[in-house]
């Protein structure tokens, strides 16, 4: 019976030291409605393909810092490339939050 025991804390004591106590990151995404009136404000539309090594911003190459101070206000739809990665789209996603007048739309 000793032996149980002492295989049973060894098991606890092993899962309570590999497993992880830290909070996942969230992002908030917002699902896309259809079936909406168009609304008769024309809105600033801006293109953005995605990719692992490249950022193209309306047919134009750009970097994150560029993309940030010309997308100020309108809407945002991305395009993925098959090669993107989850963290470059948090990267983008990120620096695009919170912006007063700018909604985001990830395309499938």
């Amino acid at each position: 019976m000793t032996p149980l025991i002492d295989v049973i804390f060894l098991l606890l004591l092993f899962f309570m030291l590999t497993s992880t106590f830290s909070k996942y990151g969230e992002i908030e995404l917002s699902n896309a409605t259809s079936g909406g009136a168009p609304s008769d404000a024309s809105q600033d539309r801006s293109f953005v393909q995605l990719g692992a090594d490249r950022l193209v911003l309306n047919g134009a190459a750009i970097t994150l810092e560029e993309l940030a101070e010309q997308v100020k206000t309108g809407q945002v739809l991305i395009t993925l490339d098959p090669d993107t990665t989850a963290q470059r789209l948090v990267d983008l996603l990120v620096l695009l939050r919170g912006r007063e007048g700018l909604s985001v739309l990830v395309l499938e």
